[in-house]
């Protein structure tokens, strides 16, 4: 089984970024009070439970209960903060951003080819 990490420090999303020169970062920032992010949570939830590779890390950021973090990826990659908001990693960059309804397990898996 394929577990996600949650992010509760700035130091773990320092971590998670580099880890992308490894491997694959999936990303998802995460209101729980909100269905557009409900929503979107169970369309990552769905593409991680197909995903395939080994190669791939991924991830989660609670954008209420950890603000900090969630405020100090959008400073350091200056993308705009939307919630939910999914990003792809690779080599220390964003390869691929979206939010909102466009966050289906069907364009994920486009992003990736």
């Amino acid at each position: 089984m394929t577990t996600m990490v949650e992010l509760e420090s700035i130091e773990q999303w320092h971590e998670l970024l580099e880890s992308s020169s490894d491997k694959k970062v999936f990303l998802l920032k995460h209101s729980t009070t909100c269905p557009i992010s409900a929503e979107a949570y169970k369309q990552y939830d769905a593409f991680i439970n197909d995903y395939a590779g080994s190669d791939a890390t991924f991830a989660l950021v609670k954008v209420i209960e950890q603000r900090p973090v969630s405020n100090t990826i959008a400073e350091e990659l200056s993308i705009k903060h939307e919630s939910p908001q999914f990003f792809i990693f690779e080599n220390k960059e964003p390869k691929w951003v979206d939010s909102h309804w466009n966050i289906t397990k069907k364009k994920i898996e486009a992003a990736l080819s």
